[in-house]
């Protein structure tokens, strides 16, 4: 992730980070991305059964029964693990992870584990009764997908209505004063919605919100061609810095994140260059405690049947499955030559990339989206395609040492 609000609007110094000592267990949620130890936050998919049908779903959901999800006493002995591994945030998703009777249970086991819960759903089941549940569960955040306001989300979601719906649920957890954000998913089909995005946000008073770059998986796979082209990358980047500036001047602290595709670091820190040096230094030092991508180090995922993914994208290689090994052991396992190959990916982007092999931010980036580079170039380790920054800006021809 990459915090807009608190590297191009200041909310986050790089001194936050270190007064906590950069561990894990003991940094708050918003700064956990600058852990020095880099335990992972587990994303589980507890189910694939999903109400909606939405165009660029990694998981291929339906609406339909599943076999072979992990029961509810797995769930526990996975969170059992996660525990004591040290993993700070369970992520439940789906699917549509409040179709599973059993969240709330083992939301409330994963707290009683000393877990941060949190959930990322669709939010269209969530009416007044099932907001009151989980105000109960003490989740830390609730993160409601939107792809765009009314007819474009539902377009995207596949059902209408869905947009209503959605936001009815966001209500109903802000009501119970449970913290609340949205999650979007940016392709050529929804970028004309972000300023109508940001006036919701000023309108509802919601908190926080994530912009996912679109990662070709699952049904995303079939949208290559709808991912924004650089210029219109650089473009979105600069409206959404500009869009949370100005909720800034206004005193509405909105927390601005995007998601999955870390040259958006450098870009925040080219852009500050030319408007206030002194900052552009202060976010070079987060950027650095940042680390880039995190897939197979900080961020991993736990299919619904089990499988062990190196992030919830990554669905067509798994590292084992729950019910057989502990996740522990299995992300610890660099038997496997594509989880050692993440945990320490220099040298293979560097034998194969082009871009990435000769670009000064491969340290600050760690080589952004691998499973991006794969699905167009059959290669883990070629270079990410949806990286827009220039041969100029990322350092073709500079003479560095290393």
């Amino acid at each position: 992730m990459i915090g807009i609000s608190k590297l191009y609007c200041g909310t986050v110094e790089p001194s936050d980070a270190l007064r906590y000592g950069r561990d894990s267990a003991t940094l708050p949620s918003h700064l956990l991305q600058f852990s020095k130890d880099k335990k992972p936050v587990v994303v589980w998919n507890m189910g694939r059964r999903c109400n909606l049908h939405c165009v660029h779903c990694y998981a291929q959901s339906r609406d339909i029964e599943y076999a072979d999800e992990l029961t509810t006493q797995q769930g526990k002995e996975l969170i059992d693990d996660l525990a004591e591994f040290g993993s700070p945030v369970i992520l439940f998703s789906g699917g549509e992870p409040i179709m599973r009777k059993d969240l709330p249970e083992l939301a409330l086991y994963a707290k009683s584990k000393g877990m941060r819960a949190v959930i990322s759903t669709n939010g269209t089941l969530i009416d007044e009764k099932m907001a009151r549940v989980l105000k109960e569960i003490g989740l830390s955040y609730v993160g409601i997908s939107l792809d765009g306001v009314r007819e474009t989300n539902d377009t995207f979601r596949g059902m209408p209505g869905a947009y209503d719906a959605a936001l009815n649920g966001l209500r109903n957890c802000r009501n119970e004063g449970i913290k609340v954000g949205l999650r979007f998913t940016i392709n050529k089909r929804n970028v004309k919605d972000i300023p109508a995005i940001f006036d919701l946000i000023e309108t509802e008073n919601i908190p926080r919100i994530c912009f996912y770059h679109l990662v070709y998986a699952g049904r995303g796979s079939k949208l290559i061609e709808e991912d924004l082209t650089h210029e219109e990358s650089r473009r979105t980047l600069d409206l959404i810095m500009d869009r949370t500036n100005a909720l800034h001047e206004k005193k509405m602290m909105v927390e601005v994140l995007t998601v999955d595709n870390h040259c958006d670091g450098p870009y925040i820190y080219l852009r500050l260059l030319k408007e206030d040096p002194k900052r552009a230094a202060e976010v070079y030092e987060l950027l650095k405690m940042n680390e880039g991508n995190s897939s197979g180090i900080g961020i991993g995922c736990v299919s619904w049947d089990g499988a062990v993914y190196a992030d919830q994208f990554w669905r067509h290689y798994s590292f084992g499955n729950v019910k057989q090994k502990k996740f522990s052991e299995i992300w610890t396992d660099l038997s496997d030559e594509l989880m050692a190959g993440l945990k320490d990916r220099k040298p293979a982007i560097k034998a194969n990339a082009d871009r990435c092999a000769k670009c000064k931010w491969l340290d600050v980036c760690n080589g952004n989206f691998r499973v991006r580079a794969e699905a167009v170039y059959d290669n883990v380790w070629a270079d990410d395609p949806a990286c827009y920054l220039t041969k100029e800006e990322i350092g073709y021809g500079e003479v560095r040492s290393g």
